[in-house]
Formats: C-alpha cells, structure tokens, sequence
C-alpha cells in the first residue's frame, strides 16, 4: 500500500500551497484542494474547489483599456470545520503548538488523511485524525470525518461547520489586478436541527452551485445530541455544536456534503436537489465503501507497475490518480474539456490547450468512452470555429488555442511578467497547430476504438472541416513551387514574430506545416473509409467539392518545409538568420531561465531575437510519428529522409531549448530513447518530479500539469515498452531501460484487453477478453493471433535493452 501512498511529514506552511494541489481531491465533476479545513484562505492555506466546465467572464480596466477574461470559477469552500476549547481560540495551525503532524494521500482509495495533535495557549492537548473524500461513486457527494480526543483534558466544546460562500479568485498571484468576485450569494438555509444549506450563483454565466451539509457528532456507534446554533449571513451559514466531552475518549464527527449545479442532469434545481440527497445519505463508512470500489474499479484498467524504486512508482500512480481526478467516468456526457491544470487551481483559468495530445493516449488504450466524450467537447463548438474562420477571412473550422465555455478564442491580450511587473502584448493565440492536434486526437482515438460510428459522423465532421480551413490558410509560392503557411506561431511559444517586427506570427513554421499536409493526407484517406452515402451527405454539408479535395491532395505533396543546410529542419522561415543563444552567461547569471521570455522582456529583449526555444516545437513530429511514418510523411513531400537526420535534428535543437514547459522534457525523453538512453532516463525522472518538486518554482501550486503528467505515463506505454497502435494489429517493440527491471499494465485495443509485461528480459502477452474470440497483437516484426484466454512468452534480445 505504501507504494500508493504520498505522505508529508511535518507542517510546512511555505509548502502548504504545493501540497494542497497535490493533495487534490476530485471525481471529475469537481475537485477540492487539499487545504486546512480549519483555515480559509490566509497567504498559507488556499481551500479552492472548482466545477468541470465552471466558467465565468468578467471585465478589468488595464491601463485604460477593458480586458474581458474567462476565468475558472473557485466555488464555494465546503471543508469548513474548526473547534476550540472553552475560553479558548479557534483552531490555527500558526499559533496553537504543533506536537506532531502528517499528511497522507491515499491513492488506492481516493482519501487525504491528516493525522495531527495539537496544543492550546492553555495546555489543551489534542488529536485529531481528519479524513476526506470527494466521492467517485456518487459524484455529488463530499464528505469530512474527524476522530477527536481530548488528551489531557474535558469540558466544553464547540465545533464549527460551515459553508462559505464570500470567496474569490485568489489562487494566481500574477491575476490579482483583475476581477476576482464571480460569485454572488443568493440564499442561506437551516434544512433541520444539523443541517445546512447555501445557494449562488456565478455573476455572468449564470451557473448555480447548491450545497447542503449535515454535521453529526459519534461516541462509538450512538449519535451524541449536542447544543446546535446556526449562524447566518449573505454568502456564508454554519453551525456551532457544543458539547462536553472526557478526556481521553475519541469522538467521531461526520460532514457530509451534496453539491449539485444548474449543469447537472436529471435534476429539477440544484437547491432542492441538495438538500433533497443530503437527508438521504448515510454514515461516512456507507458513503466510503461505495466510493473505494470505484476505485478498485479503476485502478483494475489504469494501473502501471513499474519496478525501479518505490519513490518512482508512488509518483508514477500520482499522476494516474489525478488523471482520474480530472477525467473520470463521471464527465461521460457532460460538456467538458481537459484543462491544463486540471481541477487543482486557478493557472491559465482552466482553459483548454491541446494538453489532449499528451493526455488521450493514455485514455485512449483504457478508457475510450472518456476520449469520446471529451472530443465531443470539441464538436459541439465547431460552430464557434466555423464563425473564427470565417473572420479571419478562412474556410472551414479554426479552433481556438485557448478554449474555456464555448469555444470561443480566450487566450489573453496581453499578460502579466511577473519579472518586470509590466503588461505586455501576447500573439500565443496564433497557434493554429491546435487544429491539427485535434485532427491527431480523432485519428488515434479510431485507430485505438475503431469506432466507425464516431468517425463517420462527428470525427469526419471535425477532420474534414479542419482540413478545409488549412486548404485556405495556404499560400502558393510560384517560384518554389509549393504552398505556405504565415502569420502562425509553433509550439515554442518564445518566438511570435520576427526581429524588430511589429506584425505578429511566423512564415512557414516546420511542425504546422507538416502537421498541415498530414492532416489533408489523412482526411482524403478518412473519405475512402466511411459509407459512401455519409460520405455524400457529409461533403454536401461541408461544401466540399472535388476541387477542394484535389488542393489538398496537391499540398499533402508540395507543403514547403524550411531547412537549414539540407539535414536540419528550420523551425520557421528565417530561423537560421537569428543570434545564438549565450546560454552559459544567463545561467550563471540566473537561479532558474525556465521562463527566458520573462527573464528577456525584464531586461528590455526578447528571445524574437534568438535561437533558443522554450520547448520542443520541430522535435514534436518526432514523438507524434514513428520514424517510418516520420519517412514516409517527408518522403510524400519530396524529401529524403534518414535517420542520421533524427539524430542532428536532435541534437540541434536539445542545445536550443529552455524547458520552459513541463511537456518538454516528455518530448525529449521519448526522442532521446533510441539515441541516448541515459538523456532519455534522465529526462522521464524530472517529468515525474516536475509537480511533486514544483522544479518550475511556483506553478505546482497554481495547478498540476496535467499534459506532463500524463505524458509520463505514456512514456513507459508507448515508450519504453514500445506500444504502437497501428491499423491492423497492436505492436509491441520494447525499448526498455536499463533502470525499469520490470513493467506490467493492461490496454484495451478495439475492445480487446491485453495484459503485458516485461520482466527478467521476457515479454509476456495475455489476451485476457474481449468482445471477440481472436485478436493480432504484433511483437517486435511479426503478426501474431491471439484467442481469448492465451499466454504467450516471447525472449527478448540484449540489444532492445
């Protein structure tokens, strides 16, 4: 059990932050920050708790202009509980003495245990044993248990539970200029003699939250009837129950709390609904015991088993827990995406980034009905692309880059440098490759599913569009004699436009460009796949002619990609003109040039004028795409290309980059595994640090990455142990490490589920059911057939190690 277990030692308040977004507790539909329950949010203790899909816009003037944001709304906090002796202060960590504490999250069972003892200005000793849950079960419930001994001493009482509603966004420091009220109270409630209610609503989106909360005091089994007072003001209610207890007896208190939003289903309204189900609920162990076999349930598909060190494989399930945090069964149908930072802060306002593209692969081979569900998050606002399109004077679908509500561009006009304390213009939102990550996700999602209903109707819908609003970005340059893309910028993010310009974006940025031709090789081949009449009724719709279809077929060939000296491809048109980078100085000179955006604006420059990348951005086609898919892209394009060019390419740009994101170092482990396995080994142990070590200084507390963290496990999947979903069978190529002696996990292909493991230099592969009797799973260069039930062994060679 240890090894699924994250425990803290001691109370750190200047790590508070860092471990409350680890500690997050969620089931999906919403999530709540491992905070104090005893504290609200005082610098040390932030108690955010977040909806899926929670939104609210607001407007801020800035430097005279008005700055319209969409943030992602900090609910109200339900965790409230606190007590204090007789005479005495309420509970607080910074001035009562601390005689022991732990904290603990449970990741098997989905539980934050604090385990503490504690002593008062007048030698009261307490301990108290605080476990919590956001139930995975009954995904509108949330309960708070304390078991409660008074140590040295007895007497008089009080607890206080409450529900507040008066809080804001407060989580990002670098945001506190802009409006931060999204909440506005609308009503407070004594449901009976312990029990609660509170009901607001968010001030632009309209969304409603009810919560309703019983608090009940046990001495072993009996329920203890103490002196209930309920207290009452706008936004906020709680309840005061005195008691007298002995000394050295262990009291139980039960909280239990029912959320319920105006966005759930099968609802009548979210008040009634509250306190409707929290008069229902039963003891804390009820609710636990049906929440732990979700778990069971889950862990049963998501787990990897790795065996190198303990700290590896604890950190390894972290980020499998909150992937399931985040994106569980219980968003199934509900229309919400992936943010970034998952449920666990407020950092870049919950939006939506193609963070997907490291985050499906993972789902996509244990739990496709989430994909599904979360790509329909991108259906349902084609429209709000096909408007973006349209405006932008292009054909077809143009997504946005960052996504919030509905779908509409929220990337920021301009943003904050915490560095220089200035506002600056931000041109991020120019990165159209996000059209063509969602076109991936389709593509890998089928491949995995082979859900031909899907592609036929919503993937080819989206695909097609997608690559109609490429057909139009292009430009044909005579004298080439191929098609370009400008005015973009890649997935670097440092470079947005040239130096000394004042026009934003890029020509001709390598990754988008390809990205681009991929996508129109592809949506002519989805075209031969479905039924000819979805086929007919889909190009109709779309006003796709033959014509069209013709200039995506010609610029899957002649896209231009821009080289430097034949074997290196340039980032963007012009790249090779930029100076070189003194790295060596900078690093000498500054701590930490993770943000070398920010540490080159503070000193009046820019990294336009440089070759340094803040990520992988050129290197990206290379953990998409298998090296033979990698030839036979370039080879559709005209160029020649080898391996010995991997390796340059490699090479090239690993001394021009940053990491100045978390999803970086997934990209260069992966690329460095057949080349430099040390490098490769090197790079997966800081992505599975990057949160719990907060190595980026500061962001861990704003909220986890989830792309990185999700990226990790797709490092040992697809990675090391070589799994490629292809079109006809499932191959498995182990690239294994030297470190990882061990690694077993199970995937779902095409509703097959395959057991593998690799251990002592022998693979083994189970089929173990499926919805048919026989699968083909290919192992290293050959096919092979598998019946349901069958085991086989196959000996691995020295070099694949």
């Amino acid at each position: 059990m240890d090894r699924f277990n994250i425990t803290y030692r001691g109370w750190e308040p200047k790590q508070q932050k860092q471990r409350e977004a680890i500690c997050t507790l969620g089931n999906g539909y919403i999530a709540t920050r491992g905070a104090a329950e005893e504290s609200g949010n005082n610098g040390v203790n932030y108690p955010g708790t977040y909806l899926a899909g929670g939104y609210n816009r607001a407007k801020t003037n800035i430097s005279g202009e008005t700055i319209e944001n969409e943030d992602f709304v900090n609910f109200p906090n339900w965790l409230c509980l606190s007590f204090r002796g007789e005479g005495g202060e309420w509970l607080d960590l910074s001035k009562f003495k601390i005689l022991y504490y732990k904290q603990t999250l449970k990741m098997k069972i989905g539980v934050l245990e604090r385990d503490f003892r504690v002593e008062d200005d007048q030698g009261r000793r307490s301990h108290i044993l605080s476990r919590r849950m956001v139930s995975m079960r009954d995904k509108n419930l949330a309960c708070l248990t304390w078991t409660f001994t008074p140590e040295n001493w007895g007497g008089k009482v009080e607890f206080l539970s409450a529900l507040d509603g008066n809080v804001t966004n407060d989580n990002v420091v670098r945001y506190r200029d802009l409006e931060s009220h999204h909440l506005n109270p609308c009503a407070t409630n004594q449901i009976d003699e312990d029990s609660i209610s509170l009901l607001v609503r968010t001030k632009q989106s309209r969304i409603t939250m009810a919560q309703a909360a019983s608090t009940r005091i046990y001495l072993r089994e009996k329920q203890l009837k103490p002196v209930i007072e309920t207290r009452q003001k706008e936004g906020y209610v709680a309840q005061v129950l005195q008691l007298d207890v002995k000394e050295g007896q262990r009291y139980t208190l039960e909280k239990t709390v029912a959320v319920f939003t105006s966005r759930d289903r099968a609802i009548s309204e979210p008040l009634l609904e509250a306190e409707k189900t929290i008069k229902r609920t039963g003891r804390f162990r009820e609710i636990l015991l049906r929440h732990t076999e979700a778990y069971e349930r889950l862990w049963h598909r998501a787990d990897m088993e790795i065996v190198e060190d303990d700290r590896n494989q604890r950190l390894l399930r972290l980020h499998i827990f909150h992937i399931l945090q985040t994106v569980s069964y219980n968003i199934i149908g509900y229309d919400v995406g992936v943010p970034s930072r998952g449920l666990h802060g407020e950092a870049y306002r919950g939006h939506i980034f193609w963070d997907e593209l490291y985050i499906f692969p993972y789902l996509n081979l244990r739990f496709p009905e989430i994909t599904r569900s979360l790509l329909m998050y991108r259906y349902y606002r084609i429209d709000e692309a096909r408007f973006a399109a349209i405006k932008a004077g292009k054909k077809g679908a143009m997504y946005p880059w960052q996504s919030g509500s509905n779908g509409r561009e929220e990337s920021q006009v301009i943003h904050l440098n915490p560095n220089s304390g200035r506002w600056i213009p931000d041109n991020t939102y120019l990165q159209r490759h996000i059209n063509s990550a969602i076109a991936y996700n389709i593509w890998s999602y089928f491949l995995a599913t082979d859900d031909q209903q899907f592609l036929s109707f919503f993937g080819a819908e989206m695909f097609l569009s997608i690559a109609s609003f490429w057909g139009s970005m292009v430009i044909y340059n005579h004298e080439k004699g191929h098609y370009e893309i400008h005015g973009v910028v890649g997935p670097d993010e440092y470079h947005t436009s040239y130096p000394g310009s004042d026009k934003p974006g890029l020509k001709n940025n390598a990754y988008t460009n390809v990205m681009a031709a991929w996508v129109m090789q592809k949506a002519i081949e989805i075209l031969g796949l479905i039924e000819k009449s979805r086929k007919r009724e889909i190009l109709k719709e779309l006003a796709i002619g033959d014509e069209e279809i013709a200039l995506w077929a010609d610029i899957s060939r002649k896209m231009y990609v821009p080289f430097i000296n034949s074997h290196i491809i340039a980032q963007f048109e012009g790249y090779e003109k930029l100076e070189e980078f003194p790295w060596g100085k900078y690093r000498k000179k500054y701590k930490d040039i993770h943000r070398l955006d920010r540490v080159l604006e503070n000193e009046g420059d820019s990294p336009n004028n440089y070759k340094a990348s803040k990520q992988a951005d050129v290197l990206m086609l290379f953990y998409l795409f298998s090296r033979n898919q990698v030839y036979e892209i370039f080879k559709k394009l005209g160029h020649e290309f080898t391996e010995e060019m991997i390796v340059k390419n490699i090479e090239y740009y690993r001394s021009r980059t940053s990491h100045g994101s978390t999803l970086s170092r997934v990209v260069f482990s992966w690329i460095h595994l057949k080349y430099d396995k040390k490098k490769s080994w090197d790079n997966f142990k800081k992505v599975l640090v990057s949160d719990f070590e907060d190595i980026q200084g500061g962001t861990t507390p704003e909220g986890i990455h989830l792309g990185a963290m999700a990226g990790s496990l797709d490092l040992v999947q697809r990675g090391f142990l070589g799994i490629e979903v292809g079109e006809t069978a499932l191959w498995i190529n182990p690239y294994i490490l030297e470190k990882l002696k061990k690694i077993t996990l199970k995937v779902e292909y095409r509703r097959h589920w395959i057991s593998i493991s690799i251990d002592d230099k022998k693979l083994k592969v189970s089929f173990e059911e499926g919805w048919k009797n026989k699968v083909k799973i290919g192992v290293i260069d050959q096919i092979y057939e598998f019946k349901q039930g069958e085991i086989r062994e196959f000996s691995l060679e020295k070099e694949s190690y």
